[in-house]
């Protein structure tokens, strides 16, 4: 397996690193590396986490019904001139973060971020390696995504350095440095990109007066057929419910009992399990299809839940965060993959721009839904029982769905 990837990094040493290097400057906008300035954000402009919370949620809500059309024009321009745009809003978005001054500019710095961050950069690198990819679709997504995983596990805490050093702004004029020294680097990546979009454009056209391949489903042709919904819940689910968890670390330790440091410090056994997954589920997705890899993703995610309603010895902390890597390994690579095998690549920039906005717009409910269910006075356990149920129940219509042919 170790070799299969090996001999494919170096057939597509530049274009992989590209997908990788988008992956990993899209955590800028991300919400492990904002949510590591969030107490000084709070005390600089005297907020209470509830009112913080609902500064994030708008942002984030704006930035997803936006996604949604900005994300679309990567089928219509030239991925170098995209890719351009995409990092010079992201040091537009950390210059507003950076020189912010009141609640009122948060929401539009956070939408910005949000936007050009979380949204457009980690969409360009991770669309562009599912459209140009085909029989090595999951490797190519797997590698790619290692960026997100890099990215979390040594970011949050190189920002809460940098903030006690020289202050969260300040951190984030550093940051805006940092993106705009990567422009030319990414354009380096892509040299010879016009070539590969001339071969992949005809080859999709060479399937289809062949017969041998389909026109690919528009965004609305998608839309239309109820297949489409029945995969949403699924799809959903670790957006949500991922985000609630790490959003609210504070609520965890104090229903299970254990120490904040415990908890945050043990996120390596997430990252590390995510990273080994992702891999092996590249593998599976060339191998056997994302069809038959995705389909029951998300029953060790309800496995990790029901730890944490049910377990509340200190070492439940590793097969929650183990099981949670699990769902989230397969989750990156297989459903990036899945779009293209149902609805082909030619326009999967609409089609994965729906998709990602509205992963970010269950991002921004996630959190504000269990906030809303502790503040009402429902158990924790009772909460991440709840979740898990949505898990199971989302998988039944998961599989259906994937068993459900074509119109």
């Amino acid at each position: 397996m170790l070799i299969d990837y090996w001999r494919f990094a170096r057939a597509h040493p530049r274009f992989l690193a590209f997908g990788f290097f988008l992956a990993f400057l899209s955590s800028a906008g991300q919400t492990y590396f904002i949510g590591s300035f969030g107490a000084d954000i709070q005390a600089q402009f005297d907020l209470d986490p509830g009112s913080w919370g609902r500064i994030y949620m708008l942002g984030t809500l704006a930035s997803a019904f936006v996604l949604n059309w900005s994300g679309a024009l990567l089928d219509r321009y030239d991925l170098r001139w995209f890719s351009t745009a995409v990092l010079c809003g992201l040091v537009g978005a950390c210059l507003v973060m950076a020189t912010v001054s009141s609640p009122v500019l948060l929401v539009l710095a956070i939408f910005l971020m949000r936007q050009f961050g979380q949204g457009l950069t980690s969409h360009t690198g991770i669309t562009s390696m599912a459209r140009y990819h085909d029989a090595d679709r999951g490797k190519a997504i797997a590698l790619a995504s290692m960026g997100f995983s890099t990215g979390e596990a040594i970011l949050p805490v190189t920002g809460v350095y940098a903030a006690q050093t020289w202050g969260w702004q300040q951190t984030y004029l550093g940051v805006a440095a940092v993106v705009a020294c990567a422009i030319p680097v990414a354009l380096w990546l892509l040299r010879g990109h016009g070539e590969r979009h001339a071969a992949h454009t005809r080859k999709l056209d060479d399937a289809i007066e062949s017969g041998q391949g389909q026109p690919g489903y528009t965004r609305w042709q998608m839309l239309a057929e109820a297949r489409f919904y029945l995969l949403v819940p699924a799809m959903l689910a670790p957006g949500a419910i991922g985000t609630a968890l790490f959003f609210f670390p504070a609520e965890i330790t104090s229903a299970k009992g254990w120490s904040l440091l415990w908890l945050t410090g043990n996120y390596w056994v997430y990252s590390l399990v995510t990273i080994g997954i992702t891999i092996y589920a590249g593998t599976l997705i060339d191998r056997f299809s994302a069809h038959r890899v995705v389909p029951f993703y998300l029953l060790p995610f309800a496995a990790a839940l029901v730890v944490l309603a049910l377990w509340d010895h200190e070492l439940a902390v590793w097969p929650y965060l183990g099981l949670m890597g699990i769902c989230f390994g397969i989750y990156f690579p297989g459903f990036t993959a899945l779009w293209p095998e149902l609805y082909g690549a030619r326009h999967l920039g609409a089609i994965k721009s729906l998709t990602t906005a509205i992963n970010v717009f269950s991002t921004a409910l996630g959190p504000a839904f269990m906030g809303t269910l502790l503040a009402r006075g429902y158990s924790f356990a009772f909460v991440m029982l709840c979740f898990a149920g949505y898990c199971v129940f989302s998988t039944a219509l998961l599989a259906w769905a994937l068993r459900t042919p074509r119109r």
